[in-house]
């Protein structure tokens, strides 16, 4: 039985957009540069093309990556190594968006199979922390020659022109289906959940401290990787089927990312238990206390980000609190996985 474990920051230094005390405020942190924007959470994915650079350490030493390989079944539980592998199929982030992050798209599982060798492409999901503004789709048709000029001339007024301008705030749940042209806005700070790969193509790097022309299309070429980008309108009533807004009811995350992850906000006013399952919590506000199957009792604070293994078993939370449970895709054997008790919403 492998206990949960309290992950501590793993951001990625040297990235080229601005951003990270936002993160390092939200762990209770002293701030630690300007180029620290994204903190990789229980992750088993690198940056693309690296070997080890965002691999999460564990607190006793050695890569998660090296764990969940030695004791696949312990860790991610005998349904999901039925249906997925030892496969986490999952990959959590804190991003702080100190400026407006370019405009990009990210593949979908076919494209990155077929041109990459991929077995994910990267779908994502944001949970709001802190709002603002983020750009999502286009508002009209674009042909591919109009957004081939955009890209080669580098038009980053033409391309904002024709995308759609959403106002998000905290509690909001925004769903990035792959190929969705999309840009976080300056002072946005956000929990990620996606598929576990780093596939990002720029539609956009002037100004940003990256050769986009050289790194920015996978090693590709654009004439490839923009095939990859969705072109098409994207109309009002399917931008609203993007985006969940807190005073919703139901799940964070709108239909249509389950399929890749499942991401469940669980409300503690006094008791909950959550089922057994391999998943990464990450406390948003309050305090409280985590018990697990082996009843293993520990402090919960806002900021901590922590990796529940499936041998763990059950677990039960008290206090008053708000955590984000975040998991792999559903198996069959599996049940919704909603939490039970006072405070508990779905």
């Amino acid at each position: 039985m492998i206990a949960p474990i309290y992950l501590t920051s793993n951001q990625p230094a040297e990235r080229f957009y601005r951003g990270g005390n936002k993160i390092r405020s939200f762990r209770g942190l002293a701030a630690e540069g300007d180029r620290v924007p994204e903190d990789w959470v229980g992750s088993t994915t690198t940056l693309f093309g690296n070997t080890s650079k965002g691999l999460s350490e564990l607190p006793g030493g050695g890569l998660l990556i090296d764990a969940i390989s030695a004791d696949p079944e312990a860790w991610l539980g005998p349904e999901h190594i039925s249906k997925f592998g030892s496969d986490s199929m999952l990959l959590v982030k804190l991003l702080d968006a100190g400026e407006r992050l370019p405009i990009h798209v990210h593949p979908n599982r076919c494209f990155a199979a077929e041109h990459l060798g991929r077995r994910h492409g990267k779908a994502e999901a944001w949970y709001i922390l802190d709002g603002g503004t983020v750009h999502l789709g286009f508002k009209r048709d674009v042909e591919s020659e109009e957004l081939g000029r955009w890209v080669s001339g580098q038009d980053s007024q033409a391309m904002l022109e024709a995308m759609h301008e959403v106002s998000v705030t905290a509690g909001d749940g925004v769903y990035i289906p792959p190929g969705l042209p999309h840009a976080i806005g300056a002072g946005v700070f956000l929990l990620e959940l996606q598929e576990p790969e780093d596939l990002s193509i720029l539609l956009e790097w002037k100004g940003f401290n990256i050769d986009g022309a050289a790194d920015g299309n996978l090693g590709l070429g654009f004439t490839t990787a923009l095939q990859a980008a969705e072109r098409r309108q994207y109309t009002e009533l399917e931008l609203q089927g993007l985006v969940t807004r807190a005073d919703g009811e139901g799940a964070p995350f709108p239909v249509g990312s389950e399929e890749y992850f499942r991401g469940e906000r669980v409300d503690v006013s006094s008791r909950v238990a959550l089922d057994q399952g391999f998943s990464i919590l990450v406390v948003v506000e309050g305090q409280g206390t985590l018990t697990t199957g082996n009843a293993t009792a520990s402090a919960l604070i806002r900021g901590d980000t922590v990796l529940v293994p499936y041998s763990a078993g059950a677990l039960e939370i008290t206090g008053a609190l708000r955590l984000l449970r975040c998991r792999p895709p559903a198996t069959s054997a599996e049940s919704s996985g909603r939490a039970t008790g006072s405070g508990a919403r779905p």
